[in-house]
């Protein structure tokens, strides 16, 4: 499965195997071993993953659940009447299906599959940049692409990539396509970057969304307890992004929370806190600052003390109550020090 897609999750892998993902993990661990794969957060993929990009038909069938979960989170964050920029990928696919049923909403995109699902949407109008297709994800790349974004003023940006790292950030696997997001992010006042678990502690070989610059990280929660993972989102935490976890997606009960869980203490220890089935805000995080670009569109400035980018705390913004139900949201702060 690994070689026919490239990539590959625990889950995926566990259910065809029919195995408990346990085993599949170790399994993994020991074809690591003997040079075979490498191992990513919560999957696998071909080793040499810096170069190894995975078409679109590979893509559309990994960590869908997940997708659809970070999708559900994202539609939230848009509001009637709102210009956002989307980027190609699946989990933006993804992304533009719940956006259809935003009234008002004007979506510039890059990504034939992202205007293919907002085709037949009732109010919402799409501005398709101009560029050269790339066949694997349905994009379009160079300059037309890039030149039809220059000058552009919108809200908000919606990118995925390939890998995400607190140290490089956003980063993916081909030129023309980091190139391009590149030009959808400088284009936004806040940059929303959707992510899956799988996708954590993975670094190809173009960055295209820094650390700094990303507002807000939507992912999912691995299906089993990892270590590592935690501690990048809790770096990219630091780094001043606002982190939203969806999850479980899995059909399993939600575990009753410790005793005095739900707030971050005021110490050290997990700075995660969690709700269940209510809107959960996120709390504006010290980060590095920057100013806007110059033509800053018509998007209100934000409160003295507040970063430029992510703007202040709770809102339009927020994910609603509705969004939130559909699983555990987990708002992921600084410790403080």
């Amino acid at each position: 499965m690994v070689r026919a897609n490239g990539a590959v999750s625990l889950r995926e892998l566990a259910r065809v195997v029919q195995t408990s993902e346990v085993t599949v993990r170790r399994d993994v661990r020991a074809l690591e071993s003997e040079g075979l794969l490498d191992r990513r957060h919560g999957g696998a993929v071909l080793p040499g993953g810096f170069s190894r990009e995975s078409g679109f038909p590979q893509k559309s069938h990994l960590a869908t659940a997940e997708k659809t979960a970070i999708a559900d989170l994202a539609a939230g964050l848009v509001g009637e009447g709102e210009a956002v920029v989307v980027g190609a990928g699946t989990t933006t696919q993804e992304l533009a299906r719940r956006l259809a049923r935003v009234p008002g909403l004007t979506v510039v995109t890059n990504s034939l599959l992202v205007a293919q699902a907002l085709a037949h949407a009732n109010r919402v109008e799409v501005v398709m940049t101009g560029g050269t297709l790339r066949g694997s994800n349905y994009a379009l790349v160079g300059s037309g692409a890039e030149q039809a974004l220059h000058g552009l003023r919108v809200s908000r940006a919606f990118v995925s990539g390939s890998g995400l790292t607190a140290e490089r950030g956003l980063s993916t696997s081909n030129m023309l396509s980091a190139s391009v997001d590149r030009a959808l992010v400088q284009a936004a006042t806040e940059v929303v970057v959707l992510a899956d678990h799988t996708k954590l502690g993975t670094d190809t070989m173009f960055q295209t969304v820094p650390a700094d610059v990303m507002t807000r990280l939507v992912t999912d929660e691995p299906p089993v307890p990892d270590a590592r993972a935690e501690r990048e989102l809790q770096a990219l935490a630091e780094r001043g992004v606002q982190v939203t976890v969806a999850g479980p997606v899995r059909g399993e009960p939600e575990p009753a929370p410790p005793p005095g869980a739900g707030a971050t203490s005021s110490g050290g220890g997990s700075a995660s806190s969690h709700a269940l089935g209510a809107a959960r805000r996120d709390v504006p995080m010290p980060g590095q600052r920057r100013n806007h670009p110059a033509g800053g569109g018509g998007s209100a400035p934000a409160p003295q003390g507040a970063h430029p980018l992510r703007g202040a705390a709770p809102g339009p913004g927020a994910p609603s109550a509705e969004v939130a139900a559909k699983g555990r949201i987990a708002d992921i702060a600084p410790r403080r020090r």
